[in-house]
């Protein structure tokens, strides 16, 4: 259960806690509390604390919140690592999440050290490579988000697999994926969208001794429905949060707009459901 209820109400919907916050910020400041007392107990406990983060424009509060306001996070004993990268996408490209990272958390906070995967060169290579650093630094942490298809990290639906026997592996992006890419202002069009990206599969994500989810904004309000009270299925990845007790997923008014306080759904008068 979730260690305090300040920054807003706390649901349980399955074996995972829900905290809904009043706003945004207050969302920020909960999960960045969260994410650096998690952080501060595994350097206590080994020595070090491994984090992996995810990127995108729904993080940003968070990441921003848990780097620059944050007290006493033990950057110096955290190694770094994220969750996806497109194909073909080198370490500065603009829209790499490579360079949001480096940018966002590496460069600021300066960590003991940052794993990135590597978009350029062999992808099947690159799987393999950020499998075994995952395999020799089990993750402490795992900060995700949700994206607007339900996908956790590029675990898109139709390439999600919830047993799936490989942690990193190549995918093709679905059209509501990439175009999510292009309405938060990465990519200029659809087909300057890359078609395929290497991710950490959900497995893997969730194999993390803890897991935040960190999803403000009204159009992540339907696939937190779906995750939360749909079908426990691949055609919303997220849902399988639901079943994870050491995950806790971080929502505001407008994310959470579609929940019932003690559970299940509301209908979407927006959308006329």
């Amino acid at each position: 259960m979730l260690d305090s209820m300040a920054h807003g109400s706390a649901l349980v919907f399955g074996q995972a806690d829900v905290l809904v916050c009043p706003d945004v910020p207050a969302m920020a400041r909960a999960a960045a509390d969260r994410a650096a007392a998690l952080m501060r107990a595994a350097v206590q406990e080994r020595g070090v604390a491994h984090v992996m983060f995810a990127t995108g424009n729904s993080q940003l509060a968070f990441v921003e919140t848990l780097v620059t306001a944050t007290a006493d996070v033990p950057w110096g004993d955290t190694i770094v690592f994220h969750m996806d990268e497109y194909v073909g996408t080198g370490p500065d490209h603009p829209a790499g999440f490579q360079r949001w990272i480096r940018e966002r958390i590496v460069e600021p906070a300066a960590p003991r050290a940052a794993y990135y995967v590597d978009g350029q060169g062999d992808a099947a290579d690159a799987c393999s490579r950020y499998a075994d650093l995952l395999s020799r630094h089990p993750l402490d942490l795992c900060c995700l988000g949700i994206g607007e298809n339900g996908h956790l990290a590029f675990n898109d639906p139709g390439v999600a697999d919830f047993s799936d026997p490989l942690d990193v592996k190549v995918v093709e992006l679905d059209a509501a994926c990439r175009q999510q890419q292009v309405n938060e202002g990465h990519f200029p069009d659809l087909a300057a969208v890359p078609s395929h990206a290497i991710t950490v599969t959900v497995p893997a994500l969730l194999r993390a001794s803890r897991v935040i989810a960190v999803v403000p904004e009204a159009r992540k309000a339907e696939p937190v429905r779906a995750a939360l009270t749909g079908p426990l299925s691949v055609a919303c990845p997220a849902s399988i949060l639901r079943s994870s007790p050491h995950a806790t997923i971080y929502l505001e008014p407008e994310s959470a707009r579609l929940l019932r306080p003690g559970g299940g759904a509301v209908k979407d008068s927006r959308s006329g459901e």
